[in-house]
Formats: structure tokens, sequence, C-alpha cells
């Protein structure tokens, strides 16, 4: 049995991949970004190890998460599955940080550094990290006019880049990057294609799988297999330039 964290865990991917791993006799600690966000966990808590609440678009919350985390000892697995897609103009944190950035690259590097190293880390990415340019400058926009689509796909490259840079620098850490699909979910939308099932597995299997397949490290998924991702996701050079960058954001080094 394994103890494993979810960001997100209210809905979507995310609760999908709880009820899955609870199911499984799984020793879940569920996330909500509010307590009222929490009320959709009522039915589902009384089986998990817990919830906790943090706004992961507020650094403050997130390191105070962080350390609700902790208090509930060491996981073998954290699934970084919080996610935001697509917002019409660049909305601020109180940091003043793109909520975009913030949310899905931020809020996983500060979980990462905080938390007490976990057996293995999982960050969800997209297929869409393929169509992000490689430029660090501006990761924040505050100098580019806003592109919702081109800042998720930044931050997806970036968390993938991310988990393969954990891998590099910590090999008694199983860290990969998974493409759960376009699934119909409350960010996907209902006309998605792709399966919600499948959506879910990947992360599911990486977080607490003995099978040989998934004791591997620094990979990108889709559907339980391995894709060759974008070039810079596996570029140490990039990992480091984008490390500093995150540590010049958030004033945390990880490494």
């Amino acid at each position: 049995m394994a103890r494993i964290f979810i960001t997100g865990s209210t809905d979507g991917l995310g609760l999908a991949s709880a009820r899955t791993l609870l199911a499984e006799g799984h020793e879940v600690l569920l996330h909500a970004r509010s307590t009222e966000r929490a009320a959709a966990l009522d039915g589902l808590a009384p089986q998990a190890a817990g919830v906790v609440i943090g706004d992961l678009s507020s650094a403050a919350e997130t390191r105070d998460l962080a350390g609700q985390v902790n208090a509930h000892g060491r996981m073998d697995a954290v699934i970084h599955n919080a996610g935001v897609y697509l917002s019409p103009g660049r909305v601020a944190t109180p940091e003043g940080h793109s909520r975009t950035l913030a949310v899905n690259v931020l809020a996983p590097y500060l979980l990462t550094a905080l938390i007490e190293r976990p057996h293995r880390l999982i960050y969800l990415s997209s297929g869409m990290h393929r169509g992000a340019g490689g430029s660090l400058h501006d990761i924040d926009w505050t100098e580019r006019r806003w592109n919702a689509g081109a800042a998720y796909s930044e931050s997806k490259l970036h968390i993938s880049a991310l988990a393969a840079s954990v891998a590099r620098h910590w090999p008694d850490v199983l860290s990969n990057s998974v493409d759960p699909g376009w699934v119909p979910t409350r960010m996907g939308g209902a006309g998605a294609p792709d399966d919600l099932a499948m959506g879910h597995d990947t992360q599911c299997w990486l977080a607490v799988s003995k099978d040989p397949a998934a004791l591997v490290s620094g990979k990108y998924w889709h559907h339980r297999r391995q894709q060759k991702p974008a070039p810079a996701v596996t570029d140490p050079s990039f990992q480091d330039r984008l490390t500093e960058k995150l540590a010049e954001l958030t004033g945390i080094t990880l490494f």
C-alpha cells in the first residue's frame, strides 16, 4: 500500500485518480483549492488519509500547503495534477505572476522543493507543450501581448522539463511527466475526444506500480507508452536555465 498526495483532486483527472487509487487500497491525501471546493470531497474524504487546502495561485498558500502535506508524513508519491487552461486575459496572482504560470509551473516547483522528498513524482503535461517556443524570456507574460494558448503550451513545456530535471538531479526519485490526452473533464470540455479512464490511468500506474516498465525516470508518457517530448524537455542546458528562472521567481532553490 502506498501513500499518495494528489493536487487538484476535487474534480476531473485528479478526482478520478483519487478514486482509482483508493479503490486499490492505497492511502490518498486529497487537495482542494478552498474549503468551499473541499465540500466536493465529502463523499470521498472518509476513505482518504485527509484533505489539505491551499490555492496554488498563491505562493503563500502553496508554501502552507507543503507544510500541511509534511504534517501527514512522507508520501510515497506525489501527483502534480492541478492546472489551469485558457484564460481570456493575463490574470495576476497575489504576487503579480500570471495565474497560468503560477498554478501550472511555480506551484509544482515550490511543492517539489518544500514537500519531503517522495519516492515518485508525476507531473501532468500536455501534447500542447510541443507547440511552445524554447525561449525563457518573459515566461511571466509581463512584456508580451497575452496569448492564452501559448501561455498554456509554455507552461506544459516547462513542467515537462522540470520533471526531467528532477530525474537528472535526484537519482533516488522516479520523476516523470504524463500527457493525459484531451479528455472530457471540466477543463477539457464535454466534446473532448479522448477516453477519461485512460486519461488518469498512466499517472496512477506510475505512482504505485511495481511493473519494471513503470520503474523508470525522466520519461514523457501517454497512455502507458513512452513518447518523445519536445527537444527542450530533455536538454540539460534548458532545464538548468529553467530552474534558475523558477528559483528567481519563487525565491526557492531546488537543486
